[in-house]
């Protein structure tokens, strides 16, 4: 006769786990991980779309650009349109991201979640990132003036360009800065209406001394904003226009530009009812 198997009995006074018993101890971990993840910061800042700022008015009070020392200079031929230069709105460095703020973020399509690192690149606490910003606003509005009169080709030494726009920093607003120092000097040949033909046009992205446009962060949020704000035109740079395409809200027709001369170009094409680029 061959022996049955059978579970072999517990020893004497040695504890004994149900099966209940052993699934909780198994979970107990995954629990703990939960909580942890719940509760401690995460290395993301939430973004959303910000204010546009007209560079062609004012911001406080005072113009957003004033040029002074050239003939014509002044708003001979005042622009009656707007170019929106754009911006998104991120939580400081120091702000404590958890993970249900990310989950809430995630559902929204007016919320992005980006790495902190990505939004404020170099690391640091809020000031160390207050100083960085407010150096790369300055380098790039030191950019939008030299392209902008080499452009035109007006001397530094004979026209003094002075920028306002508040609190806002970094450098994606370098191309617009350029666009609205070329609207104040005329130097197109635009004339009565100046660039924009008395439209709304916004959009973003870096540019250098020698008027080249690069890319920049946060373009589905700027778009948003741009559209909400009553753009129907956003140059864009064109490296980005694969990325942009399918998030472009209602309404809003991406341009395409790749120097300051190609964006002047392209808003030639808008004001005039040309054949303007697209991604």
């Amino acid at each position: 006769m061959s022996e049955s198997s059978s579970t072999r009995p517990a020893r004497p006074g040695s504890p004994r786990l149900t099966r209940g018993g052993t699934l909780a101890l198994c979970a107990l971990p995954v629990v703990l991980l939960l909580v942890v993840a719940v509760f401690v910061p995460l290395p993301f800042s939430l973004t959303q779309p910000g204010e546009t700022a007209n560079v062609l008015g004012k911001h406080g009070g005072k113009p957003v650009i004033s040029v002074e020392g050239a003939e014509g200079a002044t708003g001979k031929a005042a622009d009656k349109g707007r170019l929106l230069s754009v911006t998104i709105a991120a939580t400081l460095p120091d702000a404590k991201v958890r993970l249900p703020d990310v989950v809430r973020a995630w559902f929204r399509d007016d919320r992005a979640v980006m790495p902190r690192d990505a939004v404020y690149p170099g690391g640091g606490d809020t000031e160390d990132a207050e100083r960085r910003i407010d150096k790369e606003m300055k380098d790039s509005q030191r950019a939008a003036v030299t392209a902008a009169l080499r452009q035109v080709h007006r001397s530094p030494k004979d026209v003094h360009v002075k920028l306002r726009l508040g609190d806002v920093g970094g450098p994606s607003a370098g191309l617009f800065f350029a666009l609205g120092i070329v609207d104040k000097l005329d130097g197109n040949g635009a004339g009565p209406g100046g660039l924009t033909g008395g439209r709304t046009v916004a959009g973003t992205g870096t540019i250098d001394a020698k008027g080249e446009v690069g890319a920049v962060g946060g373009v589905p949020l700027k778009m948003q904003a741009a559209r909400r704000d009553g753009a129907r035109y956003f140059l864009i740079p064109r490296s980005q226009c694969g990325e942009a395409g399918s998030l472009t809200p209602k309404g809003l027709r991406l341009v395409p530009v790749g120097t300051l001369k190609g964006a002047l170009d392209a808003l030639k094409e808008i004001r005039t009812g040309g054949e303007v680029p697209g991604c």
